[in-house]
């Protein structure tokens, strides 16, 4: 940041900064002038040229400008994400090991897509609190799809062909870094974990959470669920849809206190989650003129089953749902709806639930 754009008039209580005279007045007043107007008594007496002066700290050191800023009410101040691979922590505190997931692919279809990257964060947290203990193991990996990696994927992520050219995943490391993990989370878990279980079965035994789905970040007073949203809240900015960024802006996201509940963090709120059987409702036979109230409502539209869905939380939210449906979808009228129950070890992930049918 230079000094002249820190103006008086911009930020009051800043020392105004010196500016030489302007280059007419010093051919003006001829030589002589112009030096006694470059140098001026110093407190001991001497002469100090005010060209070769140091600027103010303030206006020199990239973390005092962004300090000043930050005390200004005009302005907000956007950091770069800070990467933390050591949390230390007392070794005796209850721990769960954690991994930290996220996947580049070639494309979205599940079926037909492939990995080309992978990265994972494993750690351990506090079992009560969420928070991290000890050191982070880093995992990231290419591999190469056996196809060109089409333009707009290349656009996003910045991985080309060359890139990945030879590469495979090391699925040995995999396996060792997978071993003891409790809790696999991701943000979006629905698009990671199939991908996943496609490539490396050993993720089909994890209990996985979603950081996306699994935390109501609308009721914690975020505008938007999305990871780079939610960073952005707190101040950070990062290279987002590279594998290991996204992991890092993950687990520091989690980490921080929610807002409506500061005393606990994300990760604690996601392995309470974890321990919660997931609900999925099926709105069958809904009535074609309610779609417009079930989309309102937060309901998706399954075009292969053809039937409105929505994820719940628990059993509450699921007698009040069915209470909303029988009156305001069905209007009284008879009805049967279907539900999913799923386990950790199943949700988010291609595989079905437990179904059962309930009459409303």
């Amino acid at each position: 940041m230079s000094a002249d754009l820190l103006s008086a008039d911009l930020f009051p209580e800043l020392p105004k900064v010196l500016a030489p005279p302007p280059l007419r007045k010093r051919k003006a007043a001829g030589a002589k002038a112009a030096a006694k107007t470059s140098m001026t008594p110093s407190p001991a007496g001497t002469l100090t040229s005010l060209a070769s002066s140091p600027p103010p700290h303030h206006l020199t050191d990239p973390q005092a400008c962004a300090s000043v800023l930050d005390a200004h009410p005009d302005y907000r101040v956007l950091r770069r994400l800070p990467v933390r691979l050591d949390w230390g922590g007392a070794p005796n505190t209850a721990r769960t090991r954690v991994l930290i997931l996220d996947t580049e692919t070639t494309g979205l279809d599940q079926s037909k897509e492939k990995i080309i990257e992978l990265a994972m964060l494993r750690l351990d947290v506090d079992s009560s609190t969420g928070v991290p203990l000890g050191s982070v193991q880093v995992f990231d990996e290419l591999e190469d799809p056996g196809r060109a990696i089409p333009k707009e994927v290349v656009a996003l992520t910045g991985i080309t062909d060359a890139d990945v050219q030879g590469k495979r995943l090391d699925e040995a490391r995999i396996a060792a870094i997978l071993e003891g993990v409790d809790v696999v989370i991701a943000h979006n878990a629905a698009f990671d974990r199939p991908f996943c279980e496609a490539r490396i079965p050993q993720f089909r035994d994890l209990a996985w959470a979603c950081s996306f789905a699994d935390i109501d970040w609308k009721a914690q007073g975020r505008s938007s669920s999305k990871l780079e949203a939610l960073a952005l809240e707190l101040g950070w900015f990062y290279d987002a849809h590279r594998a290991e960024v996204d992991c890092h802006a993950l687990l520091a996201v989690l980490c921080a206190p929610l807002p409506k509940a500061p005393e606990r963090n994300g990760i604690a709120t996601l392995l309470a989650a974890a321990l919660r059987p997931a609900l999925r409702l099926y709105a069958t036979h809904a009535p074609f003129d309610a779609k417009d109230l079930l989309k309102a409502r937060g309901y998706r539209w399954n075009a292969e089953q053809k039937v409105w869905t929505t994820r719940l939380a628990d059993a509450v939210a699921l007698e009040a749902e069915c209470e909303w449906l029988k009156t305001e979808v069905y209007g009284g009228r008879h009805a049967v709806v279907a539900i999913e129950q799923s386990d950790a070890r199943a949700k988010y992930s291609s595989r079905g639930g437990r179904m059962v049918q309930r009459q409303l």
